[in-house]
């Protein structure tokens, strides 16, 4: 049975261990690279059996937006819906979502899913653990059963706009940068409009989530991550990054670490320096 938007009873992390255990979930290959690779064509190489791949570019995101909505804009929740449908996700599906990266693109799924209170997790450490602990992987390509997901609008209080991350920002919430510090401090723009961070903002780099396995680092040490940049699981958060991908990495530790849920910029940096009226600051 599925839950309210916004609200879901079913862990945000699951290991291979436990995966074994859910034979009836839906595997969900999420691989997607900054860089140019072809993501479908790692997974044809090698995915998870019985896994399908979702475009991250085309399912999770919107292919017509303006530019102030980011790069990865969230798509109209009707065409979110048929293209879960299409992948054989359903109401009542359980999902866990992987990617060979340590959660930057799989939790992008997650999070979406999560919001609309359907069951969701990640697959900790990715295809790399599922590996490590015995696990088969299989080439090809898989064909999905359709199945009938039900739109929902995307929840208000999951979600910050620019002008809401902005007061978040100046006032008494906190809000997190995920993207690499060179980025944050405007010393790299990369493919960014401009360099800087939204001001206020402080650097939260998605990979420090991550032990030197690949795999989220323990409950305990999550915790005073978090803390130390301000996340108390009492004041208000938002987490944003480049595109409103990698952030959700961030959002997945926190609920893991029981110091969420926070809410998610998705035009993200990407969108927000794309507003020239939206000022940037640069430096630590």
């Amino acid at each position: 049975m599925q839950s309210e938007p916004g609200s879901v009873e079913f862990p945000v992390v699951v290991d291979a261990d436990t995966l074994r255990t859910l034979p009836d979930a839906l595997l969900v290959d999420v691989r997607w690279y900054l860089d140019g690779r072809d993501g479908r064509a790692a997974y044809e190489q090698a995915h998870l059996p019985g896994a399908v791949w979702v475009d991250l570019e085309h399912q999770l995101a919107s292919d017509d937006a303006p530019a102030t909505a980011g790069r990865h804009p969230f798509p109209d929740p009707d065409a979110f819906a048929r293209e879960m449908g299409r992948l054989g996700i359903g109401d009542d599906t359980v999902v866990v979502a992987y990617d060979d990266t340590g959660g930057l693109t799989a939790g992008r799924l997650v999070v979406m899913l999560r919001m609309l209170g359907r069951r969701a997790a990640m697959l900790d450490g990715g295809i790399a653990a599922w590996l490590a602990a015995g696990g088969d992987v299989e080439g090809g390509r898989v064909e999905p059963v359709p199945a009938a997901f039900t739109s929902r609008p995307w929840p208000a209080d999951r979600l910050a706009d620019a002008d809401e991350t902005a007061a978040l920002a100046a006032g008494d919430g906190v809000v997190l940068d995920a993207r690499a510090r060179e980025r944050f401090t405007g010393e790299v723009t990369q493919i960014d409009p401009r360099p800087g961070h939204v001001p206020g903002a402080v650097n939260a780099p998605w990979s420090a989530v991550l032990g030197a396995d690949g795999r989220l680092r323990p409950v305990d040490e999550l915790r005073a991550h978090f803390a130390a940049l301000g996340v108390d699981g009492e004041r208000p958060a938002v987490a944003y990054c480049g595109s409103g991908v990698s952030a959700c990495a961030n959002l997945i530790a926190m609920e893991h670490a029981g110091v969420g849920p926070a809410r998610l910029f998705v035009a993200s940096w990407s969108g927000w320096s794309a507003d020239p009226e939206r000022p940037a600051e640069l430096g630590a």
